[in-house]
């Protein structure tokens, strides 16, 4: 009897495993992960290039589709990806900063987005523009 009844266990675990993973397909979405949320520039001449890059992986099931990329202000001009990034795949977000004015950076950059882990994402560019 006791024997039965341990068989009659394991074969109840043996069935709740297979049903809680197995070999079954996530169905967790897009999921977008940056490899930064933040570039500093340090201390940059007046008029240089101003450029940066923001590269991001989809580690989700679906595509990712950005749907918006927009700066904080007119001065930073983003230009990304417009076709859907692929699970495993890696994209890039273009950044250019007009540094024809002196001063101290401080703008971000909203990504808007089909990801499940966060559809909206703000990303930063510091740093400073020398006169000289």
């Amino acid at each position: 009897m006791f024997l039965l009844a341990l068989v009659a266990v394991m074969s109840i675990g043996a069935a709740n495993a297979q049903d809680k993973g197995g070999n079954q397909p996530r169905t967790d979405g897009p999921v977008i992960n940056f490899a930064k949320l933040t570039h500093n520039y340090d201390t940059i001449a007046r008029n240089s290039a101003g450029t940066c890059s923001f590269k991001f992986t989809n580690d989700g099931n679906e595509p990712i589709i950005l749907s918006n990329v927009r700066a904080s202000c007119g001065c930073t001009v983003p230009t990304w990806p417009k076709e859907p990034i692929m699970p495993g795949q890696t994209g890039v977000i273009d950044v250019k900063y007009n540094t024809s004015n002196p001063g101290r950076i401080d703008k971000y950059i909203t990504v808007t987005s089909n990801a499940v882990n966060n559809n909206q994402i703000r990303l930063r560019i510091i740093g400073f523009v020398a006169d000289k």
